[in-house]
């Protein structure tokens, strides 16, 4: 099957009202190495200090630190990766952890009361693939998409009795209800080609565990789109919700308020 082949730019830039006089960061900006996804090149620039590491979930990790005073933070991931359709959202891959370990809820992802009674509706006792495409409409029918609705931090609960959100959400959402039932399930943040849907760049989904008479493992899907990951999706970091997964996360001392920009630009070569 042929490859598709993605040039990736990711700019992160943090400005500060006052002077940040110390700030660390944990880094997922490198796309993993798996069966159909294949780095032909990739490079992360920034200030500071970085040291790479290997996070919980098998994620490529760098700890970002910057001792001396700023007021700006920039982070620049670009590359090349070529990726390969995955059949039916299906990924064949080296276990690294038991799927059980996906079944912990977290803040973002506990399955409170009317997430489960949504849950009970609407997801079916040990789903095939396409029953969970089926479900990933019903999440995204109960979250409508709308820009800046919710924030970070906001649950899964949150954005279900909000009825808005954004692709973090329709993942948190799907993972409450998932684990409600028992079924492990992870998120998933990366890329997608903005040239085949509607909401593009960066992007959050989820692999949900299967076991069906011909495959028993992890499918991989988008619940905002309701359909299975395609080559047209580059996968950054896996973990049990936004905070285990997040591209860019960290704390600081000191600068007063913070304005974030991010751009993201992706084109097929």
């Amino acid at each position: 099957m042929k490859a598709t082949t993605l040039a990736i730019r990711h700019e992160t830039i943090y400005r500060y009202e006052k002077p940040v006089g110390y700030s660390i960061q944990q880094l997922r900006l490198a796309p993993r190495s798996e069966l159909l996804q294949r780095i032909n090149h990739w490079h992360i620039a920034t200030p500071g200090k970085r040291q790479a590491a290997q996070d919980a979930f098998g994620n490529s990790s760098e700890i970002l630190t910057i001792i001396t005073p700023h007021q700006e933070v920039r982070i620049v991931a670009s590359g090349v990766v070529e990726i390969q359709s995955p059949d039916r959202g299906r990924l064949t891959e080296k276990m690294l952890l038991s799927p059980l370990a996906f079944t912990v809820s977290t803040r973002l992802t506990e399955p409170l009361d009317a997430v489960r009674s949504f849950a009970a509706d609407k997801l079916p006792a040990q789903p095939t693939s396409h029953q969970l495409l089926d479900f990933s409409q019903a999440v995204c029918e109960a979250i409508h998409y709308e820009m800046g609705a919710t924030i970070s931090s906001s649950t899964a609960s949150d954005a279900l009795a909000l009825g808005k959100g954004v692709c973090q959400d329709h993942a948190h959402l799907f993972i409450a209800c998932c684990h409600s039932a028992g079924i492990p399930v992870r998120y998933v943040s990366g890329y997608i080609d903005p040239g085949e849907v509607a909401h593009s760049a960066s992007h959050a989904w989820v692999d949900v565990w299967v076991d069906e008479v011909d495959f028993s493992g992890w499918v991989s899907i988008d619940v905002t789109h309701a359909r299975f990951q395609t080559a047209s999706y580059c996968r950054l970091a896996v973990g049990r919700d936004y905070e285990s997964a997040a591209p860019v996360r960290g704390i600081r001392r000191g600068g007063g308020d913070e304005l974030l920009d991010v751009r993201v630009d992706i084109s097929r070569l």
